[in-house]
């Protein structure tokens, strides 16, 4: 698609439209782009303007292609030059930035940022600028934004950014909440789980860490501390390693033996972390008899009696 110079999809497939013609009218591509005459007219106008279709010599109420080659090259080639001198801008601020950095005092290693909708833009930012990881701790609270609003994380996680995300148990008994968890980990998400987290935490590269002022109690963060490289961001780090080092990973590929099937995967692994049967039967979309009636048949399988040794036994067995 053309959006990189200015063409949505409906002027990019008009524009393809007249390419596979010699000649068309304005009727003729409203018919084939199931359009209305004013909406064409106006598009037609607008591939004008930019050079990339002319009226025919013989037939001006007729319109012809502009060669790509001829009319998109010179727009790639300003465009191009456009990105390679913000590239450059880029490299200058980096730079000004890093020696306004090395002279920062011990006050300046944190930002204080005030608002959440201030809170919420530095949290999209850190994850657009992340090229390699983003490490993540998500209490039951909800975080600096909700999930289905962190469109960032998508774009971050299809240009191959890593995501390690440590979520409270409690996070687990959100509707819907593991099959989002198995979608991004086909991205490269990585979800673990502790019973609590002291505060909600966003780190991008290892270069930079936002959390709250207040960990607990507000539905959304009004204000959060930007830390930038130091000590206090090391700390940061190590911090959240130990935690991913003693966290439960949450997903996992274990076979299942005979009939049993990857819903009794989840459900060991759901029972495991401590959910009730309630909460297992809700993550799971089945009810608790179900719930009830696959555990007895997993114990079955097993060979044990109590759930104690039914989880004992499905870690030593790696089905879970």
């Amino acid at each position: 698609m053309l959006e990189a110079i200015g063409l949505d999809d409906e002027h990019t497939s008009v524009y393809r439209l007249i390419l596979q013609r010699p000649s068309a009218s304005l009727d003729e591509l409203a018919a084939a782009a199931g359009a209305t005459s004013g909406r064409m007219r106006r598009i037609l106008a607008e591939l004008e303007r930019l050079g990339l279709l002319a009226r025919q010599a013989s037939a001006p109420d007729r319109v012809v292609a502009s060669p790509p080659s001829i009319a998109l090259r010179p727009m790639l080639l300003e465009r191009e030059r456009g990105l390679a001198q913000a590239h450059e801008t880029l490299l200058q601020l980096s730079e000004v930035y890093r020696e306004g950095a090395a002279q920062r005092v011990a006050p300046d290693v944190v930002d204080v940022i005030v608002g959440a909708d201030a809170v919420r833009q530095r949290f999209a930012q850190l994850q657009a600028s992340a090229t390699e990881q983003v490490s993540v701790f998500v209490l039951n609270e909800i975080a600096f934004l909700d999930a289905d609003e962190n469109e960032e994380e998508d774009r971050a996680l299809a240009r191959g950014v890593r995501y390690r995300v440590i979520v409270e148990k409690a996070v687990l008994e959100r509707p819907g909440f593991i099959d989002s968890a198995r979608e991004a980990a086909a991205y490269g998400e990585e979800v673990r789980v502790l019973p609590t987290l002291p505060t909600r935490l966003v780190i991008a590269d290892d270069q930079m860490a936002l959390l709250p002022m207040r960990s607990h109690g507000e539905a959304r963060a009004a204000g959060a501390l930007l830390v930038h490289p130091s000590g206090l961001l090391d700390l940061v780090l190590a911090i959240f390693e130990e935690f991913w080092a003693s966290s439960t990973e949450f997903l996992t590929t274990g076979e299942m033996p005979g009939t049993h099937d990857a819903i009794d995967r989840d459900l060991l692994k759901l029972l495991l972390l401590g959910l009730t049967d309630a909460a297992a039967a809700a993550q799971l979309g089945i009810s608790v008899r179900t719930v009830q009636r696959r555990i007895a048949e997993l114990m079955d399988t097993a060979k044990v009696s109590t759930r104690i040794q039914l989880g004992a036994e499905a870690v030593r067995r790696s089905w879970v």
